[in-house]
Formats: structure tokens, C-alpha cells, sequence
């Protein structure tokens, strides 16, 4: 059999930046050891999957590892591939997943906007040794939820200079890590580090900005932020805070399609 794949590279309006996904549209359901096995194939942080249902769409990700709960650039390029090849007629997609319940995406200008729930986090009561040494530079803060750690600094600077040693961070599992600070010229920075999972560092992480945006909303007093990612290829979010859920928007960009042989 062949399978249709699409690589998408989202949170950019340039191709070869932002965070690159696989986009993989289904009939049906395959044998998970099978999608697990495409991800590998891939080798991308993740390989987002979409099954049709009457009105809406089941939706899965999966990173060369795992599966996992939340994936906001892989939901922004299976939408992107929905609303722009596949369906170019459509204003917005309704999604369901399996550990999130029902995510929207929707057009909004230049861009696409997806509706997330808000994680806000929590104060780290104990910080692990392995993820202050794992950084190698002390935080202010530590902050949490039930899969990330967040790590505050100061300055944009101190996020961009951290090398992480990969080897004390996978010891976190199932944690991955964010550090984040204020940002030169947005409202924040972060980057992200998941080894454990297969991702030392991911360029842009949608799914982390659903408790960034909730803590720097309430840090910065304001409702609608700006948020880079500096990662190497680099990518940037703009988030809205609406209670319990955060608006997340960015673009994207084809970068390849084809087809897998199975």
C-alpha cells in the first residue's frame, strides 16, 4: 500500500524555518506499531495523522519514540494541509483527540488560529538535580505541569546561550523542559527540550505556549502576546488568553509531498 505524506514546516512564512511536521491523511486507523514505525521513517519531532469522521476529524501524534498528548505545530500543518490542498474551500477544521478532547482551527487573515486548552503552571516545589544540572545554568524559577518543566531566566540571552546536556535531561521522562525569559523584541522567548521522547530540541512548540501564555499573561498583565521561539530554525506564535483556553496563530509552509511505500 502507499501512504500520502506531506512535510509541513509551521510557525513560518519561509520555508526551511519554523518546526517541520509530517502530515499523514488516513482512511482508517492502522496498527499503531505501524504509525509508530512511519514516524521513525520520518524522522521528524512529530508525524500528525487525521481519520475522517462525519464532521469532524480524529487526530493523532506521534514523535520517532511515542505517542503524545499534545501537539500544537503538527495540529497547525495537519490544518494547513486540510485547509489549503486538500480541502482549499474550507474556513476551519474541527479536531478530536484522544488526550485533549475537541481542538478548532480556523482561518484568521494570513494566518491560522488554533484553539487550545489553557495549562497554566504551577510552582516546582523540588527542582530535579537532573534538570538544574541537565541546563547547566541555574533558573529563577521553576514552574510545572503534569509533562514540562519550565524554567525561567532573566534575559533573552540566558535562554539562547543554555547547552543543555542531553543525557541528564532524558533521565526527566516523562518531562520534557522549556526555558523561557522576556524577549527583546516580543513579549517572550523559550525554547525546548524533550530527549526522552526523541526530541533534543525542538524548533517550535506549540503545545508548550498553552502554559507559557498563561503564565506571562499574568506576569505582563495582558491578554495577547508575541512569542518567539529561538531555536536554530527559529518560529514565532502570537497567543491569546480567553480563560480557560489560549488561542495560538502562525502560518505555514509546503515543503514536500509524496508517498510512502508500505
Amino acid at each position: 500500500m502507499s501512504l500520502a505524506v506531506f512535510h509541513v514546516d509551521a510557525f513560518t512564512a519561509k520555508p526551511f524555518s519554523g518546526n517541520p511536521a509530517a502530515v499523514c491523511p488516513l482512511e482508517e486507523w492502522l496498527d499503531d506499531k505501524l504509525l509508530l514505525a512511519v514516524a521513525a521513517e520520518n524522522n521528524l519531532s512529530e508525524t500528525a495523522y487525521f481519520v475522517p469522521r462525519a464532521e469532524h476529524y480524529e487526530l493523532r501524534w506521534f514523535t520517532p519514540l511515542c505517542e503524545v498528548k499534545l501537539c500544537g505545530h503538527a495540529t497547525l500543518a495537519s490544518a494547513f494541509v486540510l485547509m489549503q490542498i486538500l480541502a482549499p474551500g474550507r474556513h476551519s477544521v474541527h479536531f478530536e483527540t484522544r488526550f485533549r478532547g475537541a481542538l478548532t482551527v480556523s482561518r484568521d487573515g494570513d494566518f491560522l488560529a488554533m484553539d487550545f486548552p489553557a495549562l497554566p503552571p504551577w510552582p516546582c516545589v523540588s527542582s530535579p538535580a537532573a534538570l538544574l544540572a541537565g541546563l547547566g545554568k541555574a533558573p529563577e524559577e521553576v514552574f510545572q505541569i503534569e509533562d514540562n518543566y519550565f524554567a525561567l531566566y532573566r534575559r533573552e540571552e540566558d535562554v539562547r546561550n543554555i547547552r543543555p546536556d542531553f543525557s541528564l535531561l532524558e533521565q526527566l521522562h516523562p518531562f520534557g523542559v522549556a526555558v523561557t525569559a522576556p524577549a527583546d523584541d516580543a513579549d517572550f522567548v523559550s525554547r525546548y527540550f524533550a530527549p526522552s521522547y526523541g526530541i533534543p530540541e525542538d524548533p517550535v512548540t506549540g503545545s508548550t505556549h498553552c502554559s507559557l501564555a498563561p503564565y506571562w499573561s499574568r506576569r505582563l498583565g495582558k491578554a495577547i502576546l508575541h512569542a518567539r521561539q529561538i531555536s536554530a530554525r527559529g518560529g514565532e506564535l502570537w497567543c491569546e488568553v480567553k480563560g480557560d483556553r489560549v488561542i495560538l496563530k502562525g502560518q505555514a509552509v509546503l515543503s514536500l509531498r509524496g508517498e510512502l511505500a508500505i
